[in-house]
């Protein structure tokens, strides 16, 4: 067994964590980064696997006034690829071009739906009143990345102008936090259109955060090389100025009152200040409560019950395709990133009805009646499906092309499944299920071109980054959600009751994904270049 000393310690070395660790790092702080893998990035990382390579976690990466921003500040430079999304609903494929290409897409809904052309009227004046909104505050860079208190032109000349536009924009977005089921329930009662409009959503996703995604589809770019270049790019930016990443290292035990971990080893690291960028109930259970005063361990221990009330968000299946086909096939269907619904019908509440049976009553339900839930799960489902080669060829042998296939799946079944011992055939079914879905829709035959497969589940991802019940994007949006919801607030929420311990990342604050991860990760290092100064 072993121990260390830092002044700053952060476990987690996804992309809050890399965030952080670069900051600090450049303004001469002794840090420590605690990374529980081989390599750094969270979901946030590129694979290889003969001669292909393919993307682990987002397809596209949205800048949202933050990434483009981040590379800049810390002088990271790659390429960075225009995606551009299609979307696809049985044969009509629409290629997401500008803010035009919103029409086109009413279009397309009208023409598959003709007696449901008022809804559908009414459902894109909303949309377009909240892609206005959210050009609004996407409109100039987060300015978390400037130096307010010495860059008096910039607050002057660029960031009041802006907020006079940002404040009602903020406030016209915040009264559309119901779930999109239910706002569009409101305005249609069609229901295989309310699917195809909300089904390639996370359940119960905030009505501005899920209608505002077709402004985020423009906002869309891709690495050179992998979304893989941009952890890599930071952790050589960390090790350069100083920093040090520890790697293959799972912390089990926090206690605060000591500033001290441990790992599963039994090595110890104490510290002066902590930043968790992992998952945030895998803290609270790990947590060592003693030598505590009454008042901080109360607080401790409220936060605690809440986070372990609750529960991560959706999962996903991911199933991973080497194809004997040339990328001039699939390019004459779609973009490197596409949204595909085999069946207008779409999955209608019969399905989730179902799905909760299953979960609840699993040892009294055959294996043929879930295997029969997951054929018509596959056939109506909406698939994110992502391209690499696409964007960037050399990602692909020549005359060859790999594919990336989503669908959202859920954590509680797989683990019923697991637990049940056949995890592997149900895998293997699921995996089929896809392939026969697209090989006899938009991918004729493409079933006879496989080189090669595999795929992670909801489980593999709980496994591999930590996350609580396999999610991709911190807590779910069908319980109330335990953390900062404001992006006004968002700076405060990294403040933990924990002494010296701060926290950043997906978990921290909702909604979330890359750019919250950055944000929330700047934002913890500059309250300790803060103190430090």
């Amino acid at each position: 067994m072993k121990s260390a000393n830092h002044e700053i310690i952060i476990v987690g070395a996804g992309i809050a964590g890399l965030t952080a660790a670069a900051y600090l790092s450049r303004a001469g702080h002794d840090v420590l980064l605690i990374e529980k893998n081989e390599t750094c990035g969270g979901l946030l990382n590129s694979i290889q696997k003969n001669g292909f390579v393919f993307d682990t976690g987002p397809r596209s990466i949205e800048n949202s006034g933050a990434v483009k921003p981040l590379l800049n500040d810390l002088g990271i430079s790659i390429e960075l690829l225009k995606s551009q999304v299609s979307i696809g609903i049985e044969n009509e494929i629409l290629h997401y071009k500008s803010h035009e290409s919103i029409y086109e897409y009413q279009s397309l809904l009208e023409k598959l739906y003709p007696d449901n052309e008022k809804d559908i009227s009414a459902i894109f004046e909303l949309i377009e009143k909240i892609l206005k909104d959210m050009a609004i505050i996407n409109e100039i860079d987060n300015p978390i990345f400037r130096d307010m208190k010495h860059d008096i032109g910039y607050v002057i000349k660029e960031l009041l102008p802006y907020l006079f536009r940002f404040i009602p924009a903020i406030r016209r977005i915040n009264r559309r936090k119901d779930p999109v089921e239910e706002t569009i329930k409101k305005m249609t009662s069609n229901q295989s259109l309310r699917n195809i409009l909300t089904q390639h959503f996370f359940k119960n996703t905030p009505t501005f955060f899920a209608l505002g995604y077709f402004h985020t589809y423009l906002d869309y770019f891709y690495p050179k090389g992998g979304t893989g270049r941009i952890p890599d790019a930071l952790e050589q930016k960390i090790i350069e100025w100083g920093g040090l990443i520890l790697y293959d290292t799972e912390i089990n035990e926090i206690i605060p009152s000591e500033n001290k971990l441990t790992d599963i080893n039994g090595n110890s690291f104490s510290y002066k200040n902590l930043i968790w960028c992992a998952d945030l109930k895998t803290l609270y259970r790990s947590l060592i409560l003693r030598n505590l005063k009454e008042k901080v361990y109360q607080k401790i221990s409220i936060q605690k019950d809440k986070y372990l009330s609750n529960r991560g968000g959706d999962s996903v299946f991911s199933l991973y395709l080497g194809i004997d086909e040339p990328l001039e096939k699939f390019q004459s269907i779609s973009n490197g990133h596409f949204f595909y619904t085999p069946s207008r019908k779409g999955l209608g509440e019969s399905i989730w009805t179902t799905l909760k049976e299953i979960i609840n009553n699993f040892q009294k339900t055959s294996k043929e009646e879930i295997m029969h839930w997951l054929d018509i799960y596959c056939k109506l489902n909406t698939y994110e499906i992502s391209i690499p080669g696409l964007r960037d060829p050399t990602l692909a042998p020549e005359g060859k092309t790999g594919l990336m296939v989503n669908i959202f799946f859920e954590y509680e079944l797989m683990k019923k499944v697991q637990e049940g011992g056949w995890y592997e055939e149900f895998k293997t079914e699921l995996e089929n299920c896809i392939i026969e879905t697209l090989s006899n829709t938009i991918y004729p035959n493409i079933k006879d071109k496989i080189l090669f497969r595999f795929s992670f589940t909801p489980i593999s991802i709980s496994n591999r980054v930590g996350t609580s019940e396999g999610a991709i994007t911190g807590w779910t949006f069908e319980n109330p959600v335990p953390v900062v919801q404001s992006i006004l607030k968002m700076t405060k929420s990294v403040k933990t009751p924990i002494p010296n311990l701060l926290k950043a990342g997906q978990w921290v604050y909702s909604p979330s994904g890359i750019p919250i991860a950055i944000l929330t990760g700047l934002a913890a290092a500059k309250n300790l270049m803060k103190n430090k100064n």
